[in-house]
């Protein structure tokens, strides 16, 4: 099966790098790499950078002025978006859910500095209503001569999903460079889009294994698994791929959503201050500190089996995390009350 991809921009800073994360492997029992897509830029860093040097270079290809996309208001989707929109001497309008705080920090800090235009909904109207909200803004636009081109949420469509079919060949192609035989590939999944692009990856490359598995941050198994079999059949009728969407088995580690989109818990922090402690490695609340304390909870649970080989998909949002310090609270008082030992 052969897909003829689209032209794309170049702002990721690719390939980045395999890592294998040794202390933890031994405490696991399993190995333990990192796709460290965290490292696809500095400030422009993260999984959806991939997706937009294809979004983006369609938008110029059809000769757009604004681009337009929406998202939470710490979305690491709409941070990337606007600082790559700043490079490409594009304007930026921000569709974000949630109130306007009194200041700006995290990704919304970015965003401004980027010079991205806001517009804040409450979450009812931003999911009931952001369709009639985008067709607004495009409209808006146009009567000020200007072509506007809509960015789905995380760049979750065909064109977009297209960057992580060329991240499953580059992680298989590294892997198979280092004499790694990779069992499973792990990573978040918010919008579905690059759940997606991998799986289409390993259809297009007609391989076994490995399996491919996300863990929802949101939502549930039933919605990410529609979500991802409808990004399939746009990539058929785009780019004329035939995937059998509805036989395509949807792997979805559910149940470490915690509270909700966004809002970290426990035993989710836990693991996000351990992997630091113990690898150096940094995730955030939102998405891969769940994915990843989820993983965790499967390994312990038996789902992969001792000696075999994983591949967490580091998908960023480190800015993400300066925006929620609260949730370290009690880690800080525990840092402060601690004695140096003698």
């Amino acid at each position: 099966m052969l897909m003829n991809f689209p032209k794309r921009l170049r702002l990721a800073q690719l390939p980045t790098p395999l890592e294998y994360a040794e202390r933890l492997s031994n405490a696991l029992g399993v190995r333990l790499y990192f796709k460290r897509d965290d490292l696809t830029g500095s400030v422009l860093s993260g999984n959806k950078v991939r997706k937009l040097e294809f979004a983006l270079a369609e938008a110029l290809r059809e000769k757009a002025q604004v681009i337009i996309t929406a998202g939470g208001v710490q979305s690491n989707h709409c941070r990337a978006t606007a600082l790559a929109c700043a490079r490409m001497g594009l304007e930026c309008h921000l569709i974000l859910r949630g109130a306007p705080p009194r200041l700006p920090n995290g990704n919304l800090l970015l965003d401004l500095l980027a010079g991205a235009r806001f517009s804040f909904f409450p979450r009812e109207i931003y999911s009931t209503r952001r369709p009639e909200i985008v067709t607004d803004l495009v409209e808006r636009y146009a009567r000020d001569g200007k072509h506007a081109y809509f960015i789905p949420v995380g760049a979750s469509n065909a064109i977009g999903s297209v960057g992580y079919v060329q991240a499953f060949q580059e992680i298989i192609g590294q892997a198979e460079r280092a004499g790694i035989k990779i069992d499973h590939i792990v990573t978040a999944v918010g919008s579905g889009g690059t759940l997606a692009g991998l799986l289409a990856g390993k259809l297009l490359a007609k391989r076994r294994r490995p399996e491919i598995w996300g863990v929802n941050v949101c939502d549930d198994a039933p919605t990410f698994v529609q979500e991802v079999r409808r990004i399939l059949e746009e990539m058929n009728d785009r780019f004329r791929t035939r995937f059998r969407t509805e036989q395509v088995a949807v792997n979805i580690l559910d149940g470490y959503v915690g509270p909700g989109y966004a809002l970290a818990y426990p035993e989710e922090i836990d693991s996000i201050i351990n992997l630091a402690r113990l690898e150096g490695l940094v995730l955030d609340p939102v998405y891969t500190g769940k994915a990843f304390h989820g993983l965790l909870r499967e390994i312990a649970a038996g789902r992969f089996r001792k000696g075999e080989t994983i591949c967490f998909v580091h998908t960023g949002g480190v800015f993400g995390l300066m925006a929620q310090v609260e949730e370290f609270r009690d880690y800080w008082r525990e840092n402060l009350g601690r004695k140096a030992k003698r």
